[in-house]
C-alpha cells in the first residue's frame, strides 16, 4: 500500500499497520490482502464481487477487519459480503470504507453487507465511512446492510460518518428472533453541500426480543440529512428509536420516526429533536478562553462522542 491508502486505512479501521488475525483488505476494486485463522474463513464469492465471512460456532475473541480503499479518481466499485456468525460466537467486526479522490470524476463505493447472527452468538459491528482529496470529484458512499438475528442473538452496530463524503444514501433492514436484540449507534456531521441520508427498518418478530437505534448528527454549510426510521412489534418486543440534530449556517435537516405495533405487548417509542447549539453553552466556553469557532467545535465534538 502506498501512503494514501495507509493513510485511509488508519482513518476508516484505526490500523497502522496490517492487522493481525483474520483480515481482507480492498483497495481500487481489487484485494490488496488477505488472511484467515482456524476459526474464521474468508471466501471469495464466484457469482458476483464480494466475499463470504465464515465464523465457526463459539468462537470467541477474535476479530476481522474488511476495509475498503480507493486512492484512484473514476472508481465505480460495488461489492456483496455475506456474514456467517455461527452459534455462541462472540467477534468483533470491522469494516469501513476510505477515499482519496484527486481526480475530477466520481469515485463511489456501494457495499451490500449481509449478516446471518446464529443462535445466542454476540457481534459488535463497526463501520467507518471517510473521504479526502484535492480534486473536484464527488466521494460516494452507499452502505446497505442487511442483518438477520436468530433466536438470543446480539448484534451491536456503529456506524459513522464525519468527514468528505459528499453523498450517501445509507440503508440498514433487520429482522429479529426471539430474546433477540439489535442497538445501533450512528454518527454523522455534513457540511458544504453534502447530503447524507439514512433509512433504517426493524421487523420485530420474535417473542422478547429489542432494539435500540439512536442517530446523532450536526449539519453544516448547506448540507442536507434525511433520517428515518421504522421499528415494527410483530410480537411481544421492546423497541425505542431516537434521533438528535444539530443544525447550523443554512443546513437542513428533515427526522422522520415511525412505529408500527401489530401486537397487543409492543411497546415501542420514538423520539426526534433538531436544534441549534444553545447560546448559553457558547458563552460559557468562551468565557475560559475559548473562541466562538473553537467552543462550537468542542460542543459538536462531545455532542458525536
Amino acid at each position: 500500500m502506498d501512503q494514501i491508502q495507509k493513510t485511509l486505512l488508519e482513518q476508516v479501521a484505526d490500523l497502522h499497520e496490517v492487522p493481525s488475525g483474520a483480515y481482507n483488505i480492498r483497495a481500487n476494486g481489487k484485494s490488496a490482502g488477505r488472511n484467515t485463522t482456524a476459526n474464521i474463513d474468508i471466501v471469495t464469492k464466484e457469482d458476483r464481487d464480494g466475499i463470504d465471512i465464515i465464523i465457526k460456532p463459539f468462537t470467541k475473541h477474535e476479530s476481522v477487519h474488511i476495509p475498503v480503499l480507493l486512492s484512484e479518481t473514476g472508481i465505480q466499485d460495488l461489492v456483496y459480503n455475506d456474514f456467517y456468525i455461527g452459534e455462541g460466537a462472540d467477534v468483533t467486526i470491522v469494516a469501513g470504507c476510505g477515499i482519496h479522490n484527486g481526480g475530477s470524476k466520481e469515485s463511489r463505493h456501494d457495499g451490500i453487507h449481509t449478516f446471518h447472527v446464529g443462535k445466542n452468538a454476540k457481534i459488535k459491528y463497526v463501520e467507518k465511512h471517510y473521504g479526502q482529496g484535492d480534486g473536484n470529484g464527488q466521494n460516494v458512499m452507499n452502505p446497505t446492510t442487511v442483518v438477520e438475528v436468530e433466536d438470543g442473538g446480539y448484534m451491536e452496530m456503529e456506524t459513522v460518518q464525519i468527514k468528505g463524503v459528499d453523498s450517501t444514501k445509507r440503508v440498514t433492514t433487520a429482522k429479529l428472533g426471539a430474546e433477540a436484540t439489535l442497538i445501533i449507534h450512528e454518527k454523522i456531521m455534513t457540511h458544504g453541500e453534502q447530503y447524507a441520508e439514512t433509512d433504517f427498518t426493524v421487523d420485530m418478530d420474535g417473542e422478547g426480543c429489542h432494539t435500540n437505534l439512536i442517530s446523532r448528527s450536526v449539519a453544516k454549510g448547506n448540507s442536507r440529512q434525511i433520517f428515518r426510521s421504522n421499528i415494527k412489534g410483530n410480537n411481544r418486543c421492546t423497541g425505542h428509536s431516537e434521533c438528535d440534530a444539530i443544525i447550523m449556517d443554512h443546513a437542513v435537516v428533515a427526522a422522520i420516526p415511525e412505529i408500527t405495533a401489530s401486537h397487543l405487548d409492543a411497546s415501542l417509542i420514538h423520539e426526534a429533536a433538531i436544534g441549534k447549539i444553545a447560546g448559553e453553552q457558547l458563552i460559557k466556553l468562551m468565557t475560559l478562553g475559548l473562541t466562538e469557532q473553537e467552543a462550537e467545535e468542542q460542543i459538536v465534538n462531545g455532542f458525536l462522542k
